[in-house]
Formats: structure tokens, C-alpha cells, sequence
């Protein structure tokens, strides 16, 4: 009975200790989080969706607004001239609840539109008076830079859900939602209108691929007309960790076939989230 209580205490010796050294007058650093979340799921004080959601918070604080938005060249905007009759396919389409409204040019963000909004003009018959503006809402505009834990902290103060993301000249270069900064803490929101490979690999230019680590091997090789094997691993993540060898650190390189991987987000157990650029043949 007393050697059972005694290895008891040694273990919580253990976890008391990491947490004492947290806390303590010595310098800290994520790495050091980490280590105690690790040691906190090891010991059953949390549980692996806990560790998770965990973990995936104090990696944002490492990541931009640039790392995960959806580029400009995928935005679904909406036409200040457009009419009722031209939106609602549109937005039948895609699905979205939110969308950027610009003048002349994507670079012109008028304000954004509500999807719900729409309702009372659809339910008026009488669509002659239809003006998109009157329905627009503030523009958030932040930089590439933008850190997403004060993003995500911006998006809840202010009741946002949604940002246009500007390069350093000042036009648009794409926009996040408050739904792709969670995605990166909690892991995938599956959304029944969300096609399959759009969830998992965004095309940013024609030599720039933002690629979810737990994209399977198969969907990849169909979107980019390769041959990876999936005996060993089922996802991309699994084979980039092969290749390199080792748990990566952000930024991380890894060069497999005629693809060059950079680690963006990863954790002290698997990579989540990777940028990819086909090289020259």
C-alpha cells in the first residue's frame, strides 16, 4: 500500500516538476511548453484531443495570415454592379456565408456580404431597387504578417469572422477566415459543401501549394498526376517525416521526386500543415 502511494508521488514528482520549471524565474520557450503538455498527456492529466487542441495553440502563435489564407486568385468576389438575379447562382455555387464585394478590381474591397443578408431581398419581389452596397459590411484588412493568435483573438473581440489579406504594396493578396485559424488548432472542420481535395491542397500560384499534412497519398497523386506509394505511409505528412528522417521544425525542408516540401506548422508528433513547389524538371 505505501509503495503504491510512493510511485504515485514519484509521478506526480515528475509533472509537479515540469510545471514548477514552467513557471519559474528560468527562461521559457515553446519548446518547453511542448514538453510539458507532452508530459501531462503521458501521465493521463490530459487526454490526445486535449494535447492536440493544445499544442495546435501554441503553434499559431508561430504562423501568419501569408501560411494560410486562401490566395487571391481563389477568391469568389462579388461585382458591385452585379444584380440579384447574377449573385445567387454565384452563391448557390460556392457555398460560402461570406464574400468580399469589389469595385473595379479585386483590389478594390468594398465591404463584405452575408449570405443571410440577401433573404429579405430575395423574399421582395420587387428586385428594381436592389442596391448590394446598402447590404455591405466593414472591411477587415490586416498584412501578411499577422500573427494568427492575434488574429484570432482580433476575430472574437470584434465579432469578425472574416479578413482581406494585403501584400506590402497594399493589394489584396488573398483573405482568411476565422474558420482556417481554428482549423489549425482543433485539426480539419469537415463542412458538407467543402469538395475533398479543396480541403486538403490550395493552390496559391502555378509553383506554390499549400498541402494539409493528412492529405492521402492517392488524393495527391490524382490532383498532380504522380505515383507515391501508400504502403508504407497513407498520408503526405508520413512522407515527408520519411524523407527527412526526423520530427521537423517549421521551416524544414524536404526534397522528394520533382517536389520540394517546407514544413509550416508541426508539433512534437506529426506535421500538420506544408507548403509545396514543383521543381524544374
Amino acid at each position: 500500500m505505501s509503495d503504491e502511494h510512493s510511485g504515485s508521488d514519484s509521478g506526480d514528482k515528475s509533472w509537479l516538476e515540469k510545471i514548477g520549471q514552467l513557471f519559474s524565474g528560468e527562461p521559457r520557450n515553446r519548446n518547453d511548453l511542448l514538453d510539458v503538455v507532452a508530459v501531462a498527456s503521458e501521465n493521463e492529466v490530459i487526454d490526445e484531443d486535449a494535447r492536440s487542441i493544445m499544442e495546435g495553440a501554441i503553434q499559431v502563435s508561430d504562423m501568419q495570415a501569408r501560411d494560410i489564407m486562401i490566395p487571391r486568385a481563389q477568391m469568389v468576389v462579388i461585382k458591385e454592379e452585379s444584380s440579384l438575379e447574377e449573385i445567387m447562382p454565384l452563391i448557390t455555387r460556392s457555398a460560402h456565408s461570406r464574400y468580399p464585394v469589389v469595385g473595379e478590381s479585386t483590389d478594390d474591397v468594398l465591404g463584405i456580404l452575408l449570405a443571410k443578408d440577401l433573404l429579405p431581398q430575395i423574399l421582395n419581389n420587387d428586385h428594381s431597387d436592389f442596391k448590394i452596397t446598402s447590404l455591405l459590411r466593414p472591411t477587415v484588412v490586416v498584412p501578411e504578417s499577422k500573427r494568427l493568435n492575434v488574429l484570432l483573438r482580433e476575430f472574437r473581440e470584434n465579432r469578425n469572422h472574416m479578413a482581406i489579406v494585403i501584400d506590402e504594396y497594399g493589394g489584396v493578396a488573398g483573405l482568411v477566415t476565422i474558420e482556417d485559424v481554428l482549423e489549425e488548432i482543433v485539426g480539419e472542420i469537415e463542412d458538407e459543401t467543402d469538395a475533398k481535395v479543396d480541403r486538403y491542397i490550395r493552390k496559391i500560384s502555378d509553383d506554390d501549394y499549400f498541402i494539409k499534412a493528412l492529405t492521402p497519398i492517392d488524393d495527391f497523386n490524382d490532383y498532380f498526376k504522380t505515383d507515391f506509394s501508400d504502403e508504407e505511409f497513407d498520408t503526405i505528412g508520413g512522407l515527408v517525416m520519411q524523407a527527412l528522417g526526423h520530427m521537423p521544425s517549421r521551416n524544414e525542408l524536404a526534397v522528394i521526386d520533382r517536389f520540394e516540401f517546407k514544413v509550416i506548422n508541426a508539433d512534437q508528433r506529426k506535421i500538420h500543415s506544408l507548403r509545396m513547389r514543383p521543381l524544374d524538371d
